[in-house]
């Protein structure tokens, strides 16, 4: 997964407290309760052991699982100590108020429901099974309603699950739609260099070849007739100053499309990813130079709020620039600016801006909280 940026980190830890807080707290709080109505000061004294191990193994395991980038060995650690703390615990905490307050299928309920986290569906089902059963063992044993520890325990481990599954499948949504994006920008870039190659390819594919051929054919010529050698060497290269200027054109149309056409083609790349975009273009057509300057810059915003930010809105505002002399003026404004900005190394909207400066034009980039505003101005000149 690509490393999350600030947001997702901070979404990350509200999900994982909630989740180790609701099945540690369940665990814990029921547990001292329990310890704490103990006359037996030697069973209190064991319970409240039993209880802090359980609980400090049970935070530690879910940390782990439920942590990316933790390592194997941590897991794997982390779990053995979990389940020998909640073996221990049945001996420890079990006798503790267990007619009164059932202490144990405090604990138990915990263990069951966060079970398919740790361990997995299979082997989480049967370490919740095996929960219940030790809860019911325990109430046979200290003399307590064993139907109440059963039903105690049941429905602490379908709360805990609750509490625990739900913010955790809300989250896995949350990674995945977050991937989906970052995809659909790298494959929407892939497309439009492949269109590219292709119609480069289509251009020179069918010259380079008859160039190769006429000038293979003035190498053999070169010593039997000069003559001819030097008028197919003049034709292959009128031909290669053909292809140059032909792939000029090319490259400029790439870069000159229709201002209308482009931004109606980002209002939807964007709208496809889940970003509300808001377009007003121009009054009238701007001059074909002016658009060829604002549609690198629009490529750029758009891929950066598709790639560097989580935005939910963009709008794009376009305005002026009817006649010689006056100024146009695009605003691009979003509301996913997250982090520091672009790194030290980042040269997109540098380049872009010593692009416009050369014309005469500004590029002016700005945060205020979570918007990032883009502003660059120029003038029409004839």
């Amino acid at each position: 997964m690509a490393a999350p940026d600030a947001r997702l980190r901070r979404a990350r830890w509200v999900v994982l407290l909630f989740a180790v807080g609701s099945a540690v707290g369940t665990a814990f709080t029921g547990g001292v309760i329990g310890v704490l109505n103990e006359d037996d000061p030697t069973r209190a004294a064991l319970g409240t052991l039993g209880v802090l191990a359980f609980s400090t193994t049970q935070a530690g395991a879910m940390y782990v699982v439920l942590t990316p980038w933790a390592t194997e060995t941590a897991r794997r650690r982390w779990l053995v100590a979990f389940l020998l703390a909640a073996a221990a615990s049945v001996p420890l905490a079990g006798p503790a108020d267990a007619a009164e307050w059932e202490t144990w299928a405090w604990l138990g309920g915990s263990l069951a429901g966060s079970a398919p986290l740790l361990v997995g569906r299979l082997a989480g089902v049967a370490l919740a099974v095996a929960a219940v059963a030790a809860s019911g063992a325990i109430g046979w044993w200290a003399g307590g309603s064993v139907p109440t520890y059963l039903l105690l325990t049941l429905v602490n481990g379908v709360a805990v699950a609750a509490l625990c599954g739900v913010p955790m499948w809300l989250w896995d949504l949350l990674v995945e739609a977050r991937e989906g994006r970052l995809a659909q920008a790298r494959l929407a870039a892939t497309e439009e260099r492949l269109r590219f190659a292709r119609d480069v390819h289509d251009l020179l594919g069918h010259t380079l070849s008859v160039i190769a051929l006429k000038t293979e054919l003035a190498s053999r010529l070169a010593a039997a007739d000069g003559e001819r050698a030097g008028r197919e060497a003049e034709e292959a290269r009128t031909l290669a100053a053909s292809a140059l200027t032909e792939l000029r054109q090319v490259v400029h149309g790439y870069r000159a499309v229709d201002l209308a056409a482009q931004l109606d083609a980002i209002r939807r790349v964007l709208e496809s990813s889940g970003v509300r975009c808001t377009v007003t273009g121009p009054p009238a057509p701007l001059p074909e130079q002016v658009s060829a300057l604002l549609i690198p810059v629009l490529r750029e915003a758009s891929t950066n709020v598709l790639r560097h930010s989580r935005a939910r809105w963009c709008t794009i505002d376009i305005g002026g620039g009817i006649g010689d002399g006056d100024e146009v003026r695009m605003t691009v404004v979003n509301d996913g600016a997250a982090g520091d900005g672009p790194d030290a190394h980042s040269s997109g909207l540098r380049g872009l801006a010593d692009r416009l400066a050369e014309a005469g034009g500004t590029l002016r980039s700005g945060r205020d909280g979570d918007t990032f505003t883009l502003d660059i101005t120029l003038a029409v000149r004839p």
